[in-house]
């Protein structure tokens, strides 16, 4: 448990001027999240400590601590204190699966949103090579194999590949964001995985492209991982035209 009773308050707390006082104790509680002042899983102060602290009333510190929990930094459960969680891409992911879920349109948007930033994620995982990244990247095009004719197998693995490029950058925030175009990456892979007419030379191509991309990054050459990258996404968007057969058919709004 946070011991506020320490010389330095842990969150700096001010006099809230703003008549969105919850607003203002999220903020602090959260800067206070992200400078490492609460560790991830460590128990905040209790809602009443909270409200004392920010001299503000309990449903206001109430307020703030649902705000975190929707944001995906804090956990919390009835009759127990509220504990800090590791940040992650969570929240966005929930919102890109509800996007994309029963949309061409989203689904089309999402897929170019993705060839934009993974194409400067390929050049700066080239650039920085963090080994744990290719290390992912390499388990990843293992477990392609191994799941060649599985669809919910391979989807995994090629998320764990895409997820492996972004470590590589060594940029949490690009993990973030990655992490959060989980759901457009699974909603994509298993509608092209599951394609009827996918051929093992298909699947043995989809790999190849995945290969040549990481050699390209652990070679550290970032033109011919821009490269590898965008002939990867073309080959999706090939693909795409029978998603979209798919998706109309089910009576997706396009």
């Amino acid at each position: 448990m946070i011991d506020l009773t320490e010389k330095k308050p842990l969150f700096s707390a001010k006099p809230a001027t703003s008549s969105r006082l919850a607003d203002f104790v999220s903020d602090s509680i959260a800067a206070a999240l992200f400078d490492g002042r609460i560790a991830p899983g460590e128990p905040l102060p209790a809602e009443g400590e909270i409200a004392r602290e920010f001299g503000v009333s309990k449903p206001i510190a109430r307020e703030a601590l649902r705000q975190l929990t929707a944001a995906g930094l804090v956990s919390t459960q009835q009759g127990k204190v509220a504990r800090a969680r590791k940040m992650n891409g969570e929240p966005l992911e929930k919102i890109y699966g509800y996007a994309v879920r029963y949309s061409l349109k989203r689904l089309q948007e999402a897929n170019e949103m993705r060839r934009v930033i993974e194409t400067g994620i390929a050049r700066l995982a080239a650039q920085r090579r963090q080994q744990a990244g290719l290390a992912t990247m390499e388990r990843a095009l293992a477990d392609m194999r191994e799941g060649l004719g599985n669809p919910a197998a391979f989807t995994e693995a090629d998320i764990l590949f895409h997820m492996g490029m972004a470590t590589t950058t060594g940029n949490s925030m690009i993990q973030l964001q990655m992490e959060g175009m989980r759901s457009v990456q699974r909603e994509v892979s298993e509608l092209f995985s599951r394609r009827a007419n996918r051929s093992r030379e298909d699947w043995d191509a989809t790999i190849g492209r995945h290969r040549a991309l990481y050699e390209a990054i652990a070679a550290g050459d970032a033109d011919l991982a821009e490269e590898k990258i965008v002939i990867h996404f073309e080959a999706a968007d090939i693909a795409s035209l029978e998603v979209a057969g798919k998706l109309e058919a089910r009576g997706s709004d396009t």
